[in-house]
């Protein structure tokens, strides 16, 4: 009889022994996967020092030529602001718009909203060289290229700085479909340009904090030749002076500033929005009775809160759909995709 208790003490003993060890093995277990995870989430995402160890001068050299091609031209600020917001719209932040057309690649440099618009390609042709050069070889996107030059163009141009989330790596298609339905028109009212902002994940302070962008450069007469001859929501000594240089047919090309200091990233833009003076019908929806109202008021009364806010959604911008990891490519000719 003692014999057989001290048998179930020892078959007890035993099978407490062998959940712990189960126990331990469960939780080393989780343990790696947990690590594991924490190092993939650590090297897929981006990182404003991504490149402080793989090429230290990455930054500074793009910095140097970007203030160098705004100096030459200030309107060029603007287009490389535009490139980078353009290229985040479509299938997320990945340079697909600097692919030119090939027999594979029906290039969004031809959808409606770039085809003879959208500038800039020779300077960032010009930065990846000179980067590629700095770093011995190819190591920085064209991705990651277009969204420090957009920072860097903002800085140049009197605007806020803020830190590039970097990593990015570029696309190999593009789709000029896609950029035909994504990128915001300048015709659209406000519902349909926060739907489209809201298919980006971004939200009404989103919409109008980037569209402050429009503190500078420029837009073509066909932009906004409906606007100046038929909106009723415009200042009329104002729709006089634009109509000058925007006649009712032709010159579909002429440039107008898109607020009155379009060579400096001021809260001119937001200024003219409450005075009716917007040049585009997209412009003036922010500012039309709707819910975007206030926030116009308040980035034209404090410039301060536009700079932050602006800074936020541009690194919130760049998060869109980022290629990281073994995803995409590195381009050695930001043109063309690696064959």
């Amino acid at each position: 009889m003692k014999v057989a208790k001290q048998e179930n003490l020892r078959r007890t003993q035993s099978k407490f022994h062998f959940k712990i060890l189960v126990m331990a093995s469960r939780g080393f277990i989780l343990l790696q996967i947990s690590l594991l995870l924490t190092v993939a989430t650590t090297a897929f995402s981006l990182s404003p020092y991504y490149y402080k160890n793989i090429c230290p001068e990455a930054l500074p050299t793009i910095k140097k030529l970007v203030e160098a091609a705004v100096y030459k031209e200030r309107r060029m600020g603007a287009s490389l602001l535009r490139l980078h917001f353009h290229d985040c719209f479509v299938n997320g932040c990945d340079a697909s718009i600097l692919l030119d057309p090939t027999p594979n690649i029906d290039s969004e440099k031809n959808a409606v909203a770039n085809n003879n618009s959208a500038r800039g390609f020779e300077v960032i042709d010009q930065i990846k060289a000179e980067v590629d050069k700095v770093c011995g070889h190819p190591v920085v996107s064209c991705a990651d290229i277009l969204a420090v030059a957009a920072r860097d163009s903002v800085v140049a141009l009197g605007g806020p700085s803020w830190k590039v989330r970097l990593g990015r790596r570029d696309s190999t298609t593009a789709s000029r479909t896609q950029a035909n339905l994504d990128i915001p028109s300048p015709f659209m009212d406000l519902p349909a340009l926060i739907n489209n902002f809201k298919n980006q994940g971004l939200n009404q302070r989103d919409l109008v904090a980037l569209s402050g962008g429009h503190t500078i450069g420029f837009a073509q007469c066909f932009t906004f030749r409906n606007r100046i001859y038929n909106a009723t929501n415009i200042d009329p000594a104002f729709a006089k002076e634009r109509r000058v240089t925007c006649p009712r047919t032709g010159e579909n090309t002429n440039l107008a500033p898109l607020d009155p200091t379009p060579a400096f990233f001021d809260t001119a833009y937001f200024n003219n929005l409450v005075k009716q003076r917007g040049l585009l019908i997209s412009d003036q929806e922010l500012f039309n009775g709707g819910s975007t109202d206030n926030l116009v008021k308040t980035y034209s009364l404090y410039p301060e809160a536009f700079w932050k806010d602006f800074a936020k959604s541009m690194i919130k911008m760049g998060n869109i759909k980022p290629l990281t990891g073994n995803q995409g490519q590195i381009r050695v000719n930001c043109r063309k995709v690696n064959y």
